[in-house]
C-alpha cells in the first residue's frame, strides 16, 4: 500500500528530499505486514486469531459479527473466536509510524484491552449484591466504570448492551429511587441514567422495573432538577421506554409535573438531541387514546402550539420532522385546533414546509392541513381562504405531480375540492411562482 505525504522543508534551507523528488510529494509504502488483510489499512490494534493470522481488531470484529467462522485469509475454520493482542507487531508498526513521521506520519496509540463479557457479567453481580446492601457508594463507583468502558469504544459499548447490564442498572435504578431517602441516592440516579440512555433493549424486565411508577417518579423528578446533563439524560431514556409499550405511557400520565418539564425542555433547549426527545416523548403522550386526549388539552394550556411554531422557523430537519407530528397529534382536538387556528404562522409554515424538509414532513403538513379544513368546511370558510393565500393550493397540485402515498394522496385530493370551492373569490394563482425548478426532496 502507499501513502502519498507532503515532505516538511527544513528551517536550514537543506531542500536534498525535494531536490531528489523534484516536488514536495512523497510516496510511502506501508509494509505488507502492517496491512490489515481485510481492509489493506495500516494495522492501529493488531490482533492474531487461532490460525496465526494476524488482524486489524476492528476489522476481524466486523467479519465474525457478521456470522462468519473462518479466518479471512486461509479460510480455515476458526477453532476459537479469541483474539490474542500482536503486541510485537504493534510496537513495529509505532515504530514505524515515529520513523516516518517527517513524512505526516502519526504514531498510533496504544490500544486499550477491550472489556470482556466476563469482566461485565462480573461487574453486574457485583453492582446486584451492592443494591441488596443498600450501598450507595459502591453502586455509584461500579456504574462509574461501567460509563468508562462505554467511553473507550463502541465495542466496549456493544459488550456492555449484550451481556444483560441494562436490566441490572434498571432493577438498581428502581431500587434506590423506591427509598425513603431519595434525594441521599440522586447522584447515584443521575450516573444510572447516563449509562441506560445508551444500553437500550433492557430486555421484558429490564423494561418492567424502569417502567414501574416508582422509576418513572424519579426520572420526572430528574427531569425537573436543574441539572442539564440529568435532564437530558432523563427524556432520553423516557423517549426510549414509551417507544415500547403504550403501558408506561399511560403510567407516566399519571405523574404530576411531566407535562411541565416536557414544555420546559423545549421552551429552554438543552442540545438538539433532548429537543428531539422530548418532542418524541410528547408526540407519544398525546397518542389517541384517553389518556392522549386529557395531556393535548394540558399542553395546549401549557402554550406549546405557538412554541413548537416558533421553532418552525429555522429547525433542522429531524426537529422540523418531530415539531410537525406533534402539532399533527394536537390537532386531533379541538382545543388543539381552535389554538393552531389562532396563530397566525400556522398557515405559512404548513405551506413552506411541504415539499421541502422531507417526506415525512410533508406527510404531516398535509395531515395538519386536511384536519383544519376538514373542520372548517361547514364554517365560513376562514382557514380554507387563509391556506389560499399561503399557497397551499399550488402546494398540493405539486405534490400530486412528483408523487406520494396512497393515504397522503387521499388527503390531498380532498383538501384540493375543499380549497377550490373558494378558490373563485381569490386570486390565489401568484404569477411570481414559478416550479419549473422544483425538484423532489425524496
Amino acid at each position: 500500500m502507499i501513502l502519498s505525504s507532503r515532505r516538511r522543508a527544513s528551517r536550514g534551507g537543506n531542500n536534498k528530499s525535494e531536490l531528489l523528488d523534484g516536488n514536495l510529494h512523497m510516496e510511502i509504502t506501508i509494509p505488507s505486514h502492517f496491512q490489515c488483510p481485510i481492509s489493506l489499512d495500516l494495522m492501529k490494534d493488531p490482533v492474531t486469531l487461532s490460525t496465526g493470522i494476524t488482524y486489524d481488531r476492528e476489522s476481524i470484529e466486523k467479519w465474525i459479527e457478521a456470522g462468519n467462522q473462518t479466518c479471512p485469509a486461509s479460510n480455515q475454520v476458526l477453532m476459537s473466536l479469541d483474539q490474542i493482542p500482536n503486541h510485537a507487531i504493534r510496537r513495529m508498526i509505532q515504530a514505524w509510524c515515529v520513523e516516518n513521521r517527517s513524512y505526516g506520519i502519526e504514531r498510533i496509540p496504544t490500544p486499550r484491552i477491550p472489556v470482556t463479557q466476563y469482566e461485565v457479567s462480573k461487574i453486574c453481580s457485583r453492582i446486584a449484591v451492592s443494591t441488596q446492601r443498600g450501598d450507595h457508594k459502591s453502586c455509584r463507583e461500579l456504574v462509574g466504570r461501567i460509563k468508562a468502558w462505554g467511553k473507550e469504544s463502541d465495542r466496549n459499548r456493544r459488550c456492555v448492551v449484550n451481556n444483560g447490564t441494562g436490566y441490572q442498572l434498571s432493577e438498581t435504578f428502581h431500587s434506590f429511587a423506591s427509598t425513603v431517602s431519595f434525594e441521599k441516592h440522586v447522584d447515584l440516579l443521575k450516573e444510572i441514567l447516563s449509562v441506560l440512555a445508551w444500553t437500550f433493549p433492557l430486555g421484558e424486565e429490564g423494561q418492567s422495573k424502569l417502567g414501574s411508577a416508582t422509576s418513572l417518579g424519579g426520572m420526572v423528578w430528574l427531569l425537573k432538577s436543574g441539572d442539564l446533563s440529568a435532564r437530558q439524560n432523563a427524556v432520553l431514556v423516557l423517549k426510549e421506554l414509551l417507544s415500547l409499550n403504550q403501558r408506561y405511557v399511560d403510567s407516566l400520565a399519571k405523574i404530576e409535573g411531566v407535562a411541565e418539564a416536557l414544555v420546559q425542555m423545549i421552551r429552554e433547549p438543552i442540545c438538539p438531541k433532548a429537543t428531539k426527545a422530548s418532542l418524541t416523548t410528547i408526540y407519544y403522550m398525546i397518542s389517541p387514546s384517553a389518556t392522549g386526549v386529557r395531556f393535548t388539552s394540558r399542553f395546549v394550556e401549557l402554550g406549546l402550539v405557538p412554541l413548537i411554531l416558533e421553532i418552525l422557523v429555522d429547525a433542522e430537519k429531524g426537529i422540523c420532522e418531530r415539531t410537525l407530528g406533534v402539532l399533527a397529534g394536537i390537532c386531533d382536538s379541538k382545543e388543539g385546533r381552535e389554538e393552531a387556528y389562532k396563530n397566525a404562522l400556522t398557515m405559512p409554515f404548513l405551506s413552506k414546509k411541504m415539499l421541502r424538509i422531507s417526506e415525512l414532513a410533508t406527510e404531516f403538513a398535509v395531515c395538519i392541513l386536511w384536519k383544519l379544513c376538514r373542520k372548517d368546511k361547514k364554517d365560513e370558510g376562514g382557514v380554507i381562504v387563509e391556506a389560499l393565500q399561503a399557497g397551499a393550493f399550488q402546494k398540493l397540485l405539486v405534490l400530486l405531480q412528483v408523487g406520494c402515498g396512497e393515504s397522503i394522496k387521499e388527503k390531498a385530493t380532498e383538501l384540493l375540492k375543499l380549497l377550490n370551492v373558494h378558490r373563485i373569490r381569490l386570486d390565489c394563482v401568484d404569477p411570481s411562482m414559478d416550479f419549473k425548478y422544483l425538484k423532489r426532496p425524496f
